[in-house]
């Protein structure tokens, strides 16, 4: 038999691991083969999760999730040795739940042994550049809380496993970490990162994922050599066309020699460029184990010769177990500090496409998880009744699936995103009629009173509601989910103008009406709400108490034009003009060329700070090329220049005393109107783009681009999921020479909830609704990317265009919003952050008809109720508040960097004591971050970290708050970026109708 020997010399890198085979080693300073059975089940992609689940549909994919794990089980229990993990739960609970009891005994010693492992352990296995850490925690915690209330503590997940997602975020390292994963294992890094990685024996280090936790987010991470396959040769699946490991010498295709010389090779060449005498080789792939005889059958014997052999050691093994022989090895490692986005698997293949597409997903997400927060906080406080047996478990599921890194990134096929989207909609309707029963319940100030019949509108966004069209009076009453009061201007469609409002104590509110917009106008008919008799729409400003709610009245009246003073001046088109053209409200001035209708300049009025500032839109050729066309997920523009569209742009002006309104018509199937509201510190920018024609045979994607005079530099700073922000530079990569093969694509970043660029004496802001992909590609530009419509497959699995028709059949229509803040860097996060907080929690509207009287109704109903006692700071958020069990869950964070303000930087101080007015938190205990490990059991694994690397931010916040507390002190001390998770014993009051 041959012998194969590997040796690695790289100067300045120490000698790595080298295979030895002069028969004086000892078996534990062999190489360490850790054969790791898994199968990666996508809770949908090519088929709807359903299908996956049941192997339906297989003329598409052939894969059954149901078979895999009655397959696997049988396995483990008759062989000790035999290890397998899991990760999605979505499917693994379905599967649970089918199982008699006698099997789950028998799955309940394999979880307990470890042979059957839960590994991440989310409801899904989530994207990382098109999620919000909001719905990431949310995911995972559902995910967990699963394993943990069916399996018990010991079963709680170590590592955690993200080996298809496209790329990885800082956000994403830093959660895992007070998550109390003790290693976070992934397949996907650039190409050309990887290279050096490889060379350099970097593909394991230590992540800090948070430069304000500090070592407080710091989690093990190592990069997969192989993505997440086998090794090429060693595939056991029915799928496979490997050789079997063929034993038996009566045989002529005897195969044991080869197969032991081509695994030792193999596995010393990935020992190469790995540190320690341990590799982990992943024994599976997409789907694969629905014969799990096959693989398990393979493996026992080449674990056996090659163990004979005994130039290597393989044994079955999992990532935990892995782990603990690497930090067993006691080597230092690196210490990184950046991120892996974007991310390229070869030259002309970034995957930054994916950060836009199919942004009515994005933000149907966005908009579900918002609905979702509202209806766990009434849930809670509606108390054991909740809410007539609904329940927001549906929603939480059809959220925590949509973070799926094929379903939030636009990258399944299209059947597939329509029942994504079925299933929100169908859960957003329990969650609604939840909402409604809860806040009719509120709302009544005795028992026996029968609530308001409140209802939800859905189509608010194109001004389509039947319960404010009918030319009748009604009521709104406003939900506001954060923990602070909101001024708010409210826009709702009418049928007739003659309608004003009054406030919760009966007062007059002052309010303006406008005429609905050509362009809603043809979206409603385009997305067949033709009966619609909306025909303009009414502006108030609304104030609605902390976490709680207003009830405001919309009555008709004849009088209209009589009360122009009192209701604000009813707006006329004004005539065009020589001269430019500026809208602005106590903060901000807007400037328009009357020759372009563009843009021209921002003045922030408080600062004086003043930019020139252009915003025009724009689109790329989507590239056709054959080897790498633009798709789903790749972005590959034809030129680096965008193609702008005719100028100049139809406008219209609106004057008033709410809001003044600029409408610009870009194109056939572009719009957009730019809007200043009273007492508002930010633009508000709504674009309406689609259907985008495809008649001439070439894909669109579609961006809208500001330029000004702000001295970048070329340094730009994106989001991580929706919290701190990452420096980014033009064609730069912290850790590595980049090679820049695509100027555009290789520059795109996630944009999840903020973008901004700045100099000495101005910082420009963009905050969006939903995560989209966005550059600065020269200094004092910001683009970001809209809406895409391509022709052909990026040849990257999915097998179909990125084509979205839209219910017409015409092309798919986006609306969306973002919000530009100019102001001096040092006061612009307190502006930014604050707003994040609003787009990402905008108040829910529930309408009711109404025939009483101001004094009627509020004889038998509130009209305002406020969840709180007292404001949280201005710097603290509250980030769920939900029932978990008998108990609430209850979390608050920091939400603002070290150093990013002198004020709202800083540490702060809260408690839960008499902070809520419908019940008491008694006593509390403090948890990780996923709620399922009590904080003072958090013991992560210290690993040595290379010298000279960076150690600063020991994060004293969370050494203060990780040691054993009271459980009845219900004080909180929060540090920048800090989460803090706990479950609380309440008391409700009881004696008034608000629970």
């Amino acid at each position: 038999m041959s012998l194969v020997v590997c040796f690695l010399t790289l100067l300045g890198f120490g000698s790595g691991f080298a295979c030895k085979f002069d028969g004086t080693v000892a078996d534990e300073a062999k190489l360490q083969v850790h054969l790791v059975p898994h199968s990666h089940d996508d809770v949908g992609w090519l088929k709807t999760v359903d299908q996956y689940f049941y192997g339906a549909n297989n003329s598409i994919q052939h894969a059954g999730v149901q078979y895999i794990l009655d397959s696997v089980i049988p396995q483990l229990m008759a062989d000790p040795l035999k290890r397998f993990i899991y990760v999605e739960i979505a499917f693994f609970e379905r599967w649970w739940n089918e199982q008699s009891e006698t099997m789950k005994a028998e799955v309940k010693k394999l979880v307990a042994d470890r042979r059957l492992e839960f590994i991440n352990a989310g409801w899904c296995m989530n994207d990382e550049g098109a999620t919000h850490y909001n719905a990431i925690i949310d995911q995972m915690t559902y995910g967990l809380n699963f394993v943990q209330e069916t399996f018990g503590s010991d079963a709680r997940p170590r590592i955690a496993w993200h080996i298809d997602p496209f790329g990885h975020s800082n956000e994403q390292a830093s959660i895992f970490s007070q998550m109390s994963f003790d290693g976070f294992f992934f397949g996907r890094i650039d190409y050309q990162d990887k290279d050096v990685r490889l060379k350099q024996q970097r593909m394991e280090m230590v992540w800090r994922g948070s430069k304000s936790l500090g070592k407080g987010s710091d989690i093990f991470t190592g990069v997969l050599f192989n993505v997440y396959n086998p090794p090429k040769g060693f595939c056991y699946d029915q799928f496979c066309t490997d050789p079997p490991v063929q034993d038996d010498p009566n045989l002529y295709d005897l195969n044991i020699k080869e197969t032991v010389n081509k695994f030792v090779a193999t596995t010393c060449e990935q020992a190469s460029h790995y540190k320690t005498n341990n590799i982990m080789l992943t024994m599976g792939s997409d789907f694969m184990y629905e014969n799990a005889n096959l693989w398990y059958k393979n493996l026992d014997k080449l674990i056996r010769y090659v163990n004979e052999d005994g130039r290597v050691n393989a044994f079955y093994s999992t990532p935990t177990i892995y782990l603990d022989a690497l930090h067993k090895a006691n080597q230092t490692w690196g210490l990184k500090t950046d991120d892996f986005l974007p991310y390229a698997d070869r030259p002309h293949a970034y995957w930054s496409g994916y950060f836009t597409s199919r942004p009515a997903l994005k933000r149907y997400s966005r908009f579900n998880n918002n609905l979702l927060q509202v209806c766990k906080q009434l849930e809670l406080m509606n108390g054991p009744e909740r809410g007539n047996n609904k329940s927001s478990d549906t929603l939480r599921r059809a959220v925590g699936l949509v973070q799926h890194h094929d379903a939030i990134t636009g990258t399944s096929q299209q059947h597939v995103t329509d029942d994504y989207a079925k299933r929100l909609a169908i859960a957003a309707v329990e969650c609604q009629g939840l909402i409604t029963d809860v806040l009719g319940n509120m709302v009544v100030k005795s028992k026996g009173i029968q609530h308001p019949v409140m209802k939800i509108c859905d189509h608010l966004n194109i001004s389509v509601c039947a319960d404010t069209e009918l030319n009748k009076d009604f009521t709104v009453t406003i939900y506001n989910a954060i923990a602070r009061e909101v001024n708010t201007i409210i826009r709702l469609p009418l049928a007739v103008s003659t309608m004003a409002v009054y406030g919760p104590k009966g007062n007059p509110v002052a309010s303006q009406i406008l005429p609905i917009s050509d362009a809603t106008k043809q979206v409603q008919i385009l997305q067949n709400q033709k009966q619609s008799r909306s025909a303009f729409e009414i502006m108030f400003e609304a104030n609605v108490p902390a976490l709680g709610f207003a009830t405001y009245f919309i009555n008709s009246t004849q009088h209209r034009s009589h009360l122009n003073k009192l209701f604000g001046s009813s707006p006329k088109e004004a005539p065009k003009k020589s001269e430019d053209i500026s809208i602005e409200n106590e903060h901000i001035t807007l400037t328009f060329s009357s020759d372009t209708g563009l843009l021209t300049s921002m003045t922030d009025k408080s600062s004086k700070v003043t930019t020139k500032l252009t915003q025009a839109f724009y689109w790329y050729n989507a590239s056709e090329d054959h080897n790498q066309p633009s798709g789903a997920y790749i972005f590959r523009p034809n030129k680096s220049q965008p193609i702008s569209f005719p100028q100049p742009v139809k406008t219209k002006l609106f004057n008033g005393s709410l809001v003044q309104e600029i409408r610009q018509d870009i194109s056939p199937f572009i719009s957009q109107v730019v809007r200043l509201y009273v007492g508002q510190r930010h633009a508000e920018f709504e674009y309406t783009v689609g259907p985008i024609p495809v008649a001439d045979n070439w894909g669109k994607e579609i961006i809208t681009r500001f330029d000004s005079d702000i001295q970048s530099k070329q340094v730009f700073f994106t989001d991580a999921n929706g919290r701190e922000m990452q420096e980014r530079k033009v064609n730069y990569r912290p850790t590595w020479n980049l090679t820049v093969t695509e100027p555009v694509a290789g520059n795109y970043y996630p944009v999840n909830s903020r973008m901004y660029i700045k100099d000495a004496a101005k910082q420009l802001t963009i905050l969006t609704d939903r995560s989209l992909g966005g550059s600065s590609l020269k200094a004092g530009s910001m683009e970001i990317m809209l809406h895409r419509r391509l022709l052909v497959d990026d040849k990257k699995g999915v097998g179909e265009a990125l084509n979205e028709t839209g219910i017409s059949g015409k092309g798919l229509i986006v609306r969306g919003k973002l919000c530009v803040i100019l102001a001096p860097p040092q006061s612009s996060a307190a502006l930014h952050r604050e707003l994040g907080e609003k787009l990402l929690l905008e108040p829910l509207l529930a309408f009711a008809p109404n025939s009483l009287t101001f004094e009627k109704w509020t004889g038998v109903y509130n009209s305002l109720h406020s969840g709180l006692t007292r404001e949280l700071p201005l710097n603290v958020h509250l980030l769920t508040l939900e029932t978990s069990k008998d108990l609430a869950l209850i979390r608050v964070e920091h939400q603002y960097e070290v150093g990013e303000d002198a004020k709202l930087s800083q540490p702060v101080n809260i408690s839960l004591a008499g902070l809520f007015t419908n019940f008491d938190v008694e006593s509390m205990t403090e948890m990780n971050l996923s709620a399922n490990q009590l904080l003072k059991d958090k013991r992560p694994l210290q690993w040595n970290i290379k010298t000279g690397a960076k150690n600063e931010n020991e994060n004293e916040g969370e050494k203060r708050n990780s040691g054993a507390r009271s459980q009845t002190d219900l004080n909180v001390e929060l540090s920048p970026m800090q989460i803090r998770t706990f479950k609380a014993v309440i008391k409700r009051h009881i004696g008034n109708q608000i629970f």
